[in-house]
């Protein structure tokens, strides 16, 4: 074999950022663990459950430890089913804690996703209670190279929109120039001061995945050999391939260009509900509904000897129920500030673990001027400012209207624009957006903001670890404390994503089956089915 030299590779491998994950999948070489239905044996035994929220853990928990003869309710203080899988229509409501209630006026068949908004293809269990509960899917635009790059500032490029591939091509393009030259000639056209350079630097790092040293060591952009879940199963990454054993293979050429996503859950393909992500808690909730009591907001959870004791408030004021075991998927946030007799390791991991800051707007237009005019279908546009995405819909293609998501935005920025009222949400997200698509002016009708971290029974969007909360906070919830189980997005290594809550509620019904038939099992369980 000819050995490869550095201008072989600078030739060869400069223009093409991001090329090992099309390699594997085009190899075969990502291992993915498939998505099944349970495999326990139906005992039934006259356990009662109570299960405190009727978001996705919440649901898929009742709606599994059912199917296994176990007697369940789920008190849900919101009107509502899903939680965060939430999607808002005509006539949704919404309360944040320091706002009036509020209700969207969009047109009929219109929607947005306040929530989760994608699926990604190697999100496996969430994909099969899609077509375990009936739910059409459809595939989701997530990278498209027609959206646009938008900088407020002042360089001759700021305040102007830019589209992705002109950005993505002029800047692998420019890399491979600098870098092929500085190979061979050992300097730069142009000097660069030390800021310049340091910049540089930044970038190549964060282009490459390099690690502190500038040395390319495998992440999980790459994919996983063991994917990440509930418990103790942070995930697994192989060792990367020789980069001569990709050159040869075939795996540079232009058939594997343009790679624009790197995050391995954002990777293509991704999917969505037809209709709205929330066709995905309605259909769970279909297959409960008997067992869910709305509009009970808990107040106390206590163990007991003989069990647990939920105090709750409905309408017809203070109630008391027992069970012999609870699942809690409350959010944390929320959790924190209720009466209850949790272990000290316990209540020290509720308050120590944070959660995300994130907003979105949706903003209905009497025209869906952004196919029309220009040609962007689906995808998201990115920004410096305070909308930091605007989401476009990938549904619906052609139609009259449409919903774009206006901003999503995370920490500072979401926490600015919370603060604002929900007019003035409006107005900022029209004032910025229309710097981007003047047609805003004439197109506008109406919006509906959401901010999760202000939301009553949410206080947050996600949770987010540090690597201290992760070692020491996580593995508290992560077991039963008494008769108490936890469960939710939060009690997984797939934070702010549908499959975290999957994966939760059966980590925990798997772990109360064995609890009760004294089974020794481990999760996942082995099956042919699904």
């Amino acid at each position: 074999m000819k050995s490869l030299t550095r201008r072989d590779f600078l030739s060869k491998s400069t223009m093409l950022a991001g090329s090992a994950y099309p390699a594997m999948l085009a190899l075969g070489l990502m291992k993915t663990v498939p998505a099944h239905a349970f495999d326990l044996e139906r005992k039934p035994n006259g356990k009662k459950v109570i299960i405190l929220g009727a978001g996705l853990a919440g649901m898929t928990a009742a709606y599994e430890l059912n199917k296994l003869g176990y007697q369940c309710t789920v008190l849900e203080a919101r009107e509502r089913t899903g939680g965060r899988c939430w999607s808002i229509r005509n006539n949704s409501s919404h309360t944040e804690t320091d706002r009036p209630p509020v209700t969207a006026r969009f047109d009929e068949g219109l929607y947005f996703n306040a929530g989760p908004s994608r699926i990604p293809h190697n999100h496996e269990l969430t994909l099969h209670y899609c077509k375990e509960l009936g739910v059409p899917i459809q595939v989701y635009n997530n990278v498209n190279e027609s959206a646009y790059f938008f900088a407020e500032g002042k360089g001759t490029l700021s305040n102007k929109k830019v589209r992705n591939r002109e950005v993505h091509n002029d800047v692998r393009g420019y890399m491979a120039e600098m870098l092929a030259k500085s190979m061979d000639h050992g300097n730069l056209d142009a000097p660069f001061t030390k800021e310049d350079s340091q910049k540089v630097i930044e970038y190549l790092m964060a282009e490459g995945g390099l690690d502190a040293d500038k040395l390319y060591k495998a992440s999980a952009r790459r994919g996983y050999i063991e994917s990440p879940g509930a418990g103790d199963k942070p995930g697994r990454i192989a060792d990367p391939h020789k980069l001569a054993d990709i050159l040869h293979s075939g795996l540079m050429d232009p058939d594997f260009y343009n790679v624009a996503e790197y995050t391995h859950e954002l990777q293509m393909t991704m999917f969505q509900a037809v209709g709205g992500m929330d066709r995905i808690a309605t259909a769970l909730e279909k297959k409960i509904a008997p067992m869910i009591k709305k509009g009970a907001e808990v107040t106390q959870i206590h163990n007991v000897t003989e069990g647990v004791k939920i105090t709750y408030k409905d309408q017809a004021g203070t109630q008391e129920m027992q069970a012999d075991l609870c699942i809690c998927t409350i959010p944390l946030p929320v959790l924190s500030n209720l009466d209850t007799n949790f272990s000290s390791d316990v209540s020290r991991a509720i308050d120590y673990i944070a959660y995300n800051q994130t907003g979105k707007i949706g903003l209905q237009f009497k025209r869906r001027f952004w196919e029309e005019d220009e040609h962007i279908y689906g995808g998201i546009t990115h920004t410096n400012n305070e909308l930091t995405q605007i989401f476009y819909p990938s549904n619906d293609y052609l139609d009259k209207k449409g919903i774009l998501i206006g901003y999503y935005n995370f920490n500072e920025k979401a926490q600015q624009v919370a603060e604002l009222s929900y007019a003035d949400r409006e107005k900022l997200a029209l004032q910025k957006g229309r710097l981007i698509h003047p047609q805003y002016d004439q197109e506008f009708e109406r919006s509906f903001s959401v901010s999760w971290h202000k939301t009553k029974y949410n206080m947050g969007g996600w949770a987010v670890y540090t690597s201290e909360t992760r070692k020491n906070a996580y593995p508290a919830l992560s077991k039963p404390d008494g008769h108490i189980y936890f469960a939710g997005e939060h009690l997984t290594y797939l934070n702010a994503w549908m499959a975290g809550a999957f994966e939760s509620a059966r980590s925990v019904v798997a772990s109360i089956y064995g609890r009760i038939t004294e089974a020794q099992i481990a999760y996942p369980t082995k099956s042919t089915k699904g």
